[in-house]
């Protein structure tokens, strides 16, 4: 064969194997591009506290504070501070978060709050999917405790039609929040937004307490072996953290003791409208701030950002927030 004859072969053969390899990776014309997941990872963080026992952080969703509800700072003092922080105050007020905590005891699963469902709009109500992706049933709930009847701590007791989410778990909460929101004398004189607090907590406990699973525990007790009742009383007539773990690993679910981590950290007097009774709302945060960073504990905490989970240290005359870090279990 001739050099030219060479040289063309050569080059036929290259083009005949560079069209193939640009075949093979070639889409099909029927082949859609990928999607990219506009939602993020799923809403589950764990941290072990004793050999066997994990509590694993619940993500329901965001929902917005409205800046009127702060009491004891003006608008225009609450901006500047969200604006040092890069917290985007709109019309609708700042977001923060709505958690929820389930423990691990060697196999038994206990959840604490369990978010707002549908109550509160859509937002909100994802609880049970990160529950699920964590791994976790909903029929393998054997308690379900609540720090407080409101909605975003209750609802999710229930499924968006109102049966029970928690086939096998028995629901308590405290006898004196019981006590005022399940009381329909007491609903009766209260202010149409109250109302709905009302009638979102009778509804949730409603079919659980028609299937004998609802139960009350009075201030002092502990309803579930391996969990200490904390009395936090003020922001709910019987508002109740939990305690859980030993040693350097306890951890207080603490229900509602703050609601705006960069304004009532800042400054604990700050109260919020929804505070049964303001003064001793303001107390108990003092004093629970003070339990929490004298006794190094973990928090577990409603409103702060997902997952709710790290310590309060002293900074100046108030506290500031040490979020807990992302590592592995092992």
């Amino acid at each position: 064969m001739k050099l030219h004859q060479m040289v063309n072969a050569l080059t036929a053969s290259l083009a005949l194997a560079a069209a193939s390899t640009a075949a093979a990776h070639a889409l099909p014309e029927h082949t859609a591009p990928a999607r990219v997941q506009e939602q993020q990872v799923a809403g589950y963080f764990r941290l072990p506290l004793d050999k066997g026992v994990t509590v694993t952080a619940l993500y329901d969703g965001p929902v917005n504070l409205p800046h009127q509800w702060l009491r004891g700072i003006s608008l225009n003092e609450a901006k500047d501070v969200f604006n040092a922080l890069f917290l985007p105050l709109t019309a609708e007020g700042v977001q923060t978060s709505v958690n929820a905590y389930l423990l691990n005891q060697n196999g038994r699963y206990t959840l604490i709050d369990a978010g707002a469902s549908n109550c509160l709009g859509d937002g909100l109500g994802h609880m049970l999917d990160n529950l699920k992706a964590s791994g976790v049933q909903p029929e393998q709930i054997s308690s379900v405790l609540v720090t407080h009847l409101h909605p975003d701590h209750a609802c999710g007791v229930t499924t968006d039609e109102g049966t029970i989410a928690f086939p096998n778990a028995v629901l308590y909460a405290p006898e004196d929040d019981a006590d005022y929101w399940l009381g329909g004398k007491v609903a009766q004189s209260r202010s149409e937004h109250d109302q709905a607090f009302f009638k979102a907590a009778v509804a949730a406990v409603a079919p659980y307490r028609a299937a004998g699973r609802f139960r009350t525990f009075k201030r002092g007790e502990n309803p579930i072996h391996g969990i200490e009742t904390v009395d936090e009383a003020g922001h709910s007539p019987g508002m109740t953290g939990y305690l859980l773990g030993s040693g350097s690993q306890r951890l207080l679910v603490w229900g509602d003791i703050i609601h705006s981590h960069s304004i009532q950290l800042k400054n604990p007097d700050i109260s919020v409208e929804v505070d049964s009774d303001q003064p001793k709302a303001i107390a108990t945060r003092k004093r629970i701030l003070n339990l929490v960073e004298q006794q190094r504990l973990w928090v577990g905490a409603a409103h702060l950002p997902f997952p709710g989970i790290g310590h309060i240290v002293k900074d100046g005359k108030g506290y500031r927030w040490l979020p807990a870090e992302f590592l592995p279990l092992k």
